[in-house]
C-alpha cells in the first residue's frame, strides 16, 4: 500500500502548523515554503481540513490557519481521512460485496490485505499530532515494535542454544 501525496502532505502541513502556530495563525505560504509543497495544493487540502473541523481559518492581515483542536487530540488518521485518502491495502472498493477479480470474486489474499488495512488504521488512529511534534512517536515505537521480525523475547528464547557446561 502506498500513501499518496495528498495524505502525506496533509500530515506534513498539519504537523508544521502544530509546531509553528504558538496560538497565532500561520499562513499557508509559510507552510508551503517550509515544507516545499505547492501553495495551490495546500489551499485545496486546507479547504478539506477546514470542512472536517481540523483547522480554523483567520481572515485579514496576519491571518492564516490554527488547529481546531489540541495537537494531542488530533489523530493522524483523522487528517488522512479528511482529505479523502483511503486507508486500505485491498484493490476492492470499501463496503462492496464484489471483489477485485474479473468475475467479481475476492482474490485469495483479500483477507490478508484487509487485515493490514485495519492495522494501518489502528496505528494511525493511535498517533496524534502531539506525538509527532514532541518526539513521543519515536519513544512509543521503540517500546512497541521490535527492530526485526522475530526480535522479541519469546523468539529469542525459542532460538537460544542449550548451554553446555564443561565437565569439572
Amino acid at each position: 500500500m502506498k500513501l499518496t501525496t495528498k495524505g502525506r502532505y496533509a500530515v506534513m502541513a498539519m504537523t508544521d502548523l502544530a509546531r509553528h502556530s504558538q496560538g497565532s495563525p500561520v499562513s499557508l505560504a509559510d507552510i508551503a515554503s517550509r515544507q516545499e509543497i505547492s501553495l495551490s495544493y495546500l489551499e485545496q487540502l486546507f479547504s478539506r481540513l477546514r470542512k472536517n473541523d481540523l483547522v480554523k481559518s483567520v481572515r485579514g492581515p496576519g491571518g492564516g490557519y490554527l488547529l481546531a483542536h489540541d495537537p494531542d487530540a488530533t489523530r493522524i488518521s483523522d487528517i488522512i481521512l479528511a482529505v479523502d485518502e483511503p486507508l486500505k491495502a485491498t484493490r476492492c472498493h470499501a463496503g462492496s460485496p464484489q471483489g477485485c477479480m474479473s468475475d467479481s470474486s475476492r482474490c485469495l489474499t483479500h483477507d490478508l490485505w484487509d487485515a493490514l488495512s485495519d492495522q494501518i488504521h489502528l496505528f494511525l488512529a493511535s498517533v496524534s499530532l502531539g506525538d509527532v511534534i514532541s518526539g513521543r512517536l519515536r519513544e512509543k515505537r521503540a517500546s512497541q515494535v521490535p527492530d526485526f521480525i522475530g526480535d522479541t523475547p519469546e523468539a529469542a528464547a525459542a532460538t537460544q542454544q542449550p548451554k553446555v557446561h564443561a565437565a569439572e
